[in-house]
């Protein structure tokens, strides 16, 4: 009997049978990991755990709470979900139906029918029944004539299209109960895996992402290993609706969206007082850190772009026009343009190293189909910083920058993780430069004891990368702020240089950062993190005072006056109504504290004081709240945040 080497993530090694599948290796170790088993790592590679592993190999065990464990189910899920609706509408074309980084979508082509909710919850029924069934998931092996033979027997336009960039390969087929799909695997074990699933949307998507193409019916689901974990996701959903940042934007009054601008957000005056704090709280802490602040032109030239080489490849989502024969666009990113700022004058091994920030107005032609509120606009307003450093430098800078993004991102409660992202194939550059930029990487986050995801190969072809996501009150991760090493598209292609101690002229290495990222989208999640009710140093409305009756509406005054001279955003409510109606209406729009003022704090020169979702905190002299309140914003407390994530 032949034997191999397996090697588990832990180091330890065995020897076992050559032809081993996934589930024998995960039954050895135990039957609970045999049951939790969807998907196995080879070589860093995700294979079924039917597949037969036949040479000496690197091997992880994949579960649910893995990444690449959650893909496969999901994968799984929408290939159960096209069966259904192959048996539910015969003749069903179908697209592509990937796994996403929540759940699944199936693009389909049902001719002239159009789903509605009730097909999706018939769909849904069928995906429960089929489930039942316990079908396992077959790979096979085909070759490419065999298998375009197939999909013109079955009519499919779609796949034939597909398997017409999969020329001279050996194309992978997957069968399932009744249905079979091109596909490149992996897939769970069997159907009876997929224990809970719900589908949540359909939506209009041109096939291959193309307006010239046909618009296809995308259908979006979500699917879990257990019951209870589908209905904490639905919960979350809910919550996710109440605190859509679209809503809260208009109700509070602080951005709203017309059609005579697609993708760009019309600021309120509110929603401009968080904008201008965010500016300032960033811009405070820039300056504390060594920062230059620059500003460069929106209207450049396409020489530019051919330059650093974003028009070759990048062209399509820039706006271009035409002046005076000379092609303009608006710039997409503020990158290249720093380099000219840079090279204004000869640079000195002293100088470095240069920081340069930039709050930029940058213009992206997203399709209208991809725009989504805050999260996905054509009109940006980007926090980047560019620093130019020497080689020995780049610990220093990167310690400093992961120490300026926790402290910022510890400002509004929002928890990071990090993933470092190593040389991939075809990058440009030095290698030995490249080795000890990796090793410089670590070592930063090392030193700092921040856990990190090793990203193998996935840094940019110019260097390095350091990406940080965030988690908010629902559980939601968000990817925004990166940390970027770059030996060669700005300091080769813009001719960088700085003189040394000994007079040669070397690159200096920039380094591309950004920590809320684009500012709408940072409005976005900060909304929706806090809920609308955001921290008395952002709130554009931080007080409210509510007189009782008119007899205190002139103290009520001399409160706003004493309020407002310290430097508070306060307003007077000295309506003709209840004073219970006042209070619940204020409550509504969030304000962090309410003042009631009646006969008694009049008299006292004090306040009674309401917080938000807290209730009555009690009567404070009316000098004293000031000084508190003062301090308060200055630390930029948070206020209690009510998670949502079960």
């Amino acid at each position: 009997m032949q034997t191999i080497n397996i090697t588990f993530p832990d180091g330890s090694k065995k020897t076992v049978k050559s032809g081993i599948t996934g589930i024998e290796i995960a039954s050895d170790i135990s039957q609970s990991l045999m049951r939790e088993a969807l998907a196995i790592e080879v070589n860093g590679e995700v294979w079924d755990l039917s597949r037969k592993i036949e040479k000496d190999a690197s091997v992880k065990i994949l579960k649910w709470t893995d990444k690449s464990g959650k893909e496969a189910f999901w994968h799984s899920s929408a290939h159960l979900m096209a069966e259904a609706i192959e048996s539910i509408f015969p003749g069903a074309k179908f697209g592509v139906g990937p796994a996403i980084d929540e759940g699944f979508y199936y693009d389909v082509d049902l001719g002239d029918h159009t789903l509605s909710p009730q097909d999706l919850q018939v769909i849904e029924s069928k995906m429960y029944e089929l489930a039942k069934n316990d079908a396992p998931y077959i790979r096979e092996e085909k070759s490419w004539n065999e298998a375009v033979e197939y999909f013109r027997k079955k009519g499919d336009p779609y796949k034939l299209e597909l398997l017409e960039e999969l020329r001279g390969q050996i194309i992978t087929f997957y069968h399932s109960g009744n249905f079979t799909d091109l596909c490149s695997g992996p897939h769970v074990p069997s159907t009876g895996r997929l224990k809970a699933i719900k589908l949540l949307s359909v939506a209009g998507a041109y096939w291959r992402g193309n307006e010239k193409n046909k618009m296809l019916q995308r259908i979006y689901g979500i699917s879990f290993p257990t019951k209870k974990e589908l209905d904490e996701y639905i919960f979350r959903l809910e919550e996710a609706k109440k605190r859509d940042h679209r809503k809260l934007g208009k109700e509070l009054d602080l951005f709203v969206f017309h059609d005579v601008a697609p993708g760009a957000p019309f600021w309120l005056p509110k929603g401009m007082i968080i904008f201008r704090e965010l500016e300032k709280f960033l811009r405070e802490e820039l300056d504390r850190n060594g920062y230059q602040e620059i500003n460069t032109p929106i209207l450049v030239k396409k020489d530019l772009w051919e330059q650093s080489g974003h028009w070759s490849y990048y062209r399509e989502n820039m706006f271009i026009f035409d002046m005076e024969d000379t092609t303009y666009s608006l710039k997409p990113m503020n990158c290249p343009e720093s380099t000219y700022v840079y090279k204004h004058k000869i640079r000195s091994y002293k100088d470095l190293p240069l920081r340069y920030s930039e709050i930029g107005r940058l213009h992206r032609n997203e399709i209208s189909g991809a725009l989504g509120g805050m999260f996905r606009v054509r009109q940006i307003t980007m926090d980047d910083a560019h620093i130019y450093c020497r080689p020995d430098q780049i610990l220093d800078e990167i310690n400093s920058l992961i120490g300026l993004v926790n402290k910022i991102y510890a400002v509004f409660g929002l928890k990071p993780s990090y993933n470092l992202s190593t040389k991939p194939d075809g990058a440009m550059g030095d290698p030995n430069l490249w080795e000890d930029a990796e090793k410089s990487l670590k070592y930063a986050l090392e030193c700092n004891n921040i856990p990190y995801t090793l990203k193998q190969k996935e840094g940019a072809f110019y260097g390095p990368k350091i990406d940080i996501q965030i988690e908010d009150t629902l559980g939601r991760e968000w990817q925004i702020a990166t940390i970027q090493l770059d030996f060669v598209m700005l300091p080769e292609r813009f001719n960088l240089e700085y003189i040394t101690e000994d007079g040669q002229r070397k690159r200096p290495v920039a380094i591309h950062r950004a920590i809320f990222g684009s500012f709408e989208r940072f409005m976005g999640i900060i909304t929706e993190h806090f809920a609308g009710a955001f921290p008395l140093w952002l709130s554009p409305v931080q007080i409210v005072v509510l007189p009782i009756t008119d007899k205190q509406k002139e103290y009520s005054y001399h409160v706003y006056e004493t309020l407002k001279k310290a430097g508070i955003r306060v307003e007077v409510d000295d309506r003709n109504e209840k004073i219970n109606y006042k209070i619940r209406e204020w409550e509504t729009k969030k304000i962090p504290y309410m003042l009631i003022i009646g006969e008694k704090e009049k008299t006292d020169n004090s306040v009674s004081v309401r917080q938000h979702k807290i209730g009555d905190s009690g009567v404070q002299k009316l000098d004293e709240f000031v000084l508190k309140i003062v301090k308060e914003i200055k630390d930029k407390s948070l206020p209690p945040i009510e998670e949502k994530k079960l």
